[in-house]
């Protein structure tokens, strides 16, 4: 019984995610100018009920397993809450990061978005690069090239948006940007990082991987304001300061560091509750294991929503409608099947279940081809008609130092430089 409430709770989770699925809210016939369109009335609403300034700092967190987008935004006291939530039509792959190109895995870390990650004129409607690879990626030798969030809700690779959602979302970073904010942070994680949540996938090739993930997370549940984050011996830290000259290096050291004491002692706190909480996850799903779902699975659980549109259109659906608990001898008897001599490779069960038209398949194509490639391809098929992708120095943006969350501000001098961690602090 106490497995059964598990599943229908996770599926209860996602019906009630109070994900704001603009699928035909807007008629995109009236929209005269797509980079410039105003955010819709419902939101400006919100904003002033929040007391969140019109062009205040935003943050963007996905959750591939739940297939959300959520938006947060900062209110007059610099704290964020979110502001918008939007169902993910579409993500290529399973979880886990992204490690090379052609993998069609979708990145998941932390990632700053600059202006110059706005790409106006995305065959995909309108497109965000996420910013894949940053300096965590390069220095574990993962590669890819030009994932996007985009609208026409099809990926290969990105986090695929339908045209209405994306039009908003790119309203958000256009008028936090004309605020004066420098970056936008990005974080993608593979579910919501509860106690459940990690107990139920503890046993994930990823798994130590998701852990170094969930500092973050937590950095922001206690905070509520994006971490700062940085690379050093190839992983992730966040929020810590050094001493004197110091610095960051992805692929050194790290340098002697510490988490200012007020952070520290909450986040001590929360990790405590975590740890009874996650015990008690353990301990109830003791003999049981996910089973996560492929692309072509998730797809068949949203069949219905491809009547009637264009080939192109490939919503994929959500892990957790897809996925399920199971026991474990089970579980391993079906693996067992799975990779027998006879099986058709999962790779061509998921091609045979994913075919395209040819300029279908040409249109998938645009958010993976390595830049040059794809641009010579676009040039070839219209010479006058702009690519996909974002000008070169785009995905090669280096990654401000400055807190995501701050406004542009005139320079100061370091001895003068506000810590970060005093944003955090309570005034």
């Amino acid at each position: 019984m106490r497995l059964k409430n598990i599943v229908l709770a996770l599926m209860l989770a996602t019906a009630l995610a109070g994900c704001n699925d603009t699928l035909d809210s807007v008629d995109l016939s009236h929209v005269k100018n797509k980079v410039e369109h105003p955010l819709p009335s419902r939101i400006v609403a919100e904003m002033q009920k929040k007391n969140m300034p019109r062009n205040s700092p935003i943050m963007m967190r996905i959750f591939k397993e739940e297939g959300v987008l959520e938006v947060w935004k900062a209110k007059a006291d610099n704290r964020f809450d979110v502001i918008a939530s939007y169902q993910i039509c579409a993500w290529s792959g399973k979880l886990g990061p992204k490690k090379k190109e052609g993998d069609r895995q979708a990145p998941e870390g932390f990632y700053n978005l600059t202006p110059a990650h706005l790409n106006p004129n995305s065959k995909y409607f309108l497109a965000i690069n996420t910013g894949f690879p940053n300096r965590y990626d390069q220095a574990n030798g993962r590669t890819g090239s030009n994932l996007m969030i985009h609208g026409a809700c099809s990926s290969s690779g990105c986090y695929s948006m339908t045209d209405e959602q994306v039009l908003e979302i790119y309203a958000f970073a256009r008028d936090a940007f004309k605020g004066g904010q420098t970056a936008v942070q990005l974080q993608a994680f593979p579910f919501r990082m509860t106690a459940e949540n990690m107990a139920r996938h503890r046993n994930s090739e990823h798994y130590d991987f998701w852990r170094m993930l969930k500092t973050g997370y937590d950095n922001f549940e206690v905070t509520k304001r994006p971490p700062e984050v940085n690379v050093c011996e190839k992983k992730y830290v966040f929020n810590q300061q050094v001493e004197g000259k110091a610095s960051f290096n992805a692929t050194a050291a790290c340098p002697p560091m510490s988490t200012p004491p007020a952070l520290n002692v909450a986040l001590a706190s929360h990790q405590k509750a975590y740890e009874v909480a996650f015990q008690k996850a353990v301990k109830k799903l003791d003999g049981m294991v996910w089973y996560e779902p492929t692309e072509a699975e998730r797809k068949a659980v949203v069949a219905e929503k491809r009547k009637g549109r264009d080939l192109a259109y490939a919503p994929t659906g959500t892990s957790l409608e897809a996925g399920k608990l199971m026991k474990r001898d089970e579980f391993e008897a079906l693996m067992a099947k799975r990779s027998a001599p006879e099986s058709k490779p999962a790779g061509t069960m998921l091609a045979s279940t994913s075919s395209r038209p040819a300029t279908a398949a040409e249109r998938m194509k645009q958010d993976r081809l390595p830049q040059q490639q794809q641009t010579e391809t676009a040039a070839a098929a219209q010479p006058n008609q702009p690519t996909d992708t974002v000008e070169a120095s785009a995905t090669t943006v280096p990654i401000p130092a400055q807190n995501p969350l701050a406004y542009a501000a005139p320079p100061v001098s370091e001895s003068k430089k506000r810590p970060f961690w005093k944003f955090w602090s309570q005034e």
